[in-house]
């Protein structure tokens, strides 16, 4: 399935790709030195500081129990902030209401009434609104048209798929107009197939409508997928906020970087710092170069990370960083082959080679070299540290 470009908002305005464009960041959303504790001493969020932009599509991703979906129901208004102020336009809401905070909210579950028709599910959150039957008809119409189920008004959600069940709950969130939507692990329940095509769907709704969404998963592939700007949270912290690009190509800790993608780390210790690169000798003795990025001066600890897809095998001119290494295992991927090799005393150091013809063959055992360049290697803080 695909989901139109050109189609009409609930409004009943058309809108022409992406046309409704975000403004500049004016704090749709605001958290202001906010904190969580559940049991009146340990912090589950410590000391937020977060400006959402209208319309904008964030996620808060990171692993179970770094405080993002604490974050999420704070904002929804399933819980309360033990510090700080929730702002939403500029107006405090820490005190007011889930119900009248005009928040669209999608869960993992679907949260569907099963008594109730797929119209019927659609109808409630505007009859709770008092709005009349003919505009809750209406509504109700356009809302099963902009997710592509206009037969299906009339039948329960047990009689939905999955993927049904999840495009009738984004539909219910956005059907009383409002202007941010909350989503809680949406895709979770769904297969990995359906998953993805959700994944599109969603921010195709998003761009048309150009609603502000607040988006949670600890998926990171999902995240880079769909976010215009992504918050990676661990302990209760915000480890890196950017754009999906520059949290893969730029990240600024260890953790980010080993969170976001597939990552190879070597650890060493920095030897000489100079014009923005380092020069580290690694565990086996053995020296590279990289950018000096979250690092102290000589002497220091280190953690390098470079991704598999910027890493040349037997490269065909020398590379700033060469390194000899043996051939663990090779997996046949399709597009790539994934290459798993003992480098520097690791024997988890993977290479992503694209499959063209014109690659030589390799065999498990096989020794090769490896290089790649100082711009591609980050030196950051030592992992787990």
């Amino acid at each position: 399935m695909t989901v139109k470009m050109v189609s009409f908002n609930l409004r009943g305005v058309m809108n022409e790709g992406n046309a409704t464009r975000r403004e500049s960041p004016d704090g749709h959303v605001r958290f202001v030195d906010v904190q969580k504790s559940y049991d009146g001493e340990t912090l589950v969020v410590k000391n937020l500081n977060l400006d959402i932009a209208r319309g904008e599509f964030l996620t808060m991703l990171g692993p179970s129990g770094s405080g993002k979906t604490t974050c999420l129901m704070m904002l929804a208004g399933f819980e309360t902030a033990t510090h700080g102020d929730i702002l939403l336009d500029g107006k405090p809401i820490n005190n007011v209401p889930p119900h009248k905070r005009g928040i669209g909210m999608v869960f993992q579950n679907y949260a569907l009434f099963p008594h109730m028709t797929v119209a019927e599910n659609l109808a409630f959150p505007l009859q709770v609104r008092k709005l009349g039957k003919a505009d809750v008809e209406a509504k109700v119409k356009r809302a099963l048209e902009m997710v592509e189920l206009p037969q299906m008004g009339a039948r329960r959600p047990a009689q939905l798929s999955g993927g049904q069940q999840q495009r009738v709950a984004v539909a219910r969130a956005l059907v009383f107009e409002p202007d941010l939507v909350l989503m809680d692990e949406p895709l979770g329940a769904l297969d990995k197939q359906l998953r993805e095509q959700m994944q599109y769907e969603i921010k195709h709704i998003h761009e048309n409508l150009g609603v502000t969404v607040v988006y949670v998963t600890h998926d990171q592939a999902e995240a880079l997928t769909m976010s215009d700007r992504i918050a990676v949270f661990n302990d209760g912290i915000i480890q890196q906020l950017s754009t999906p690009d520059v949290l893969y190509e730029k990240p600024e800790n260890s953790f980010v970087a080993q969170f976001i993608g597939e990552n190879n780390r070597l650890n060493g210790k920095v030897t000489a710092v100079s014009d923005g690169d380092c020069r580290v000798v690694l565990e086996d003795g053995r020296e590279v170069n990289a950018l000096s990025v979250n690092v102290g001066g000589a002497g220091s600890q280190t953690t390098l990370s470079i991704r598999p897809e910027r890493i040349e095998i037997d490269p065909a001119s020398t590379l700033p960083n060469m390194l000899d290494g043996k051939i663990a295992e090779l997996i046949y991927l399709g597009d790539h082959v994934r290459t798993r090799l003992e480098v520097a005393g690791h024997d988890d150091f993977v290479v992503k080679l694209p499959n063209t013809q014109s690659r030589r063959p390799l065999h498990d055992g096989q020794p090769v070299k490896v290089g790649w360049r100082t711009e591609d290697c980050r030196a950051l803080d030592p992992f787990g540290g």
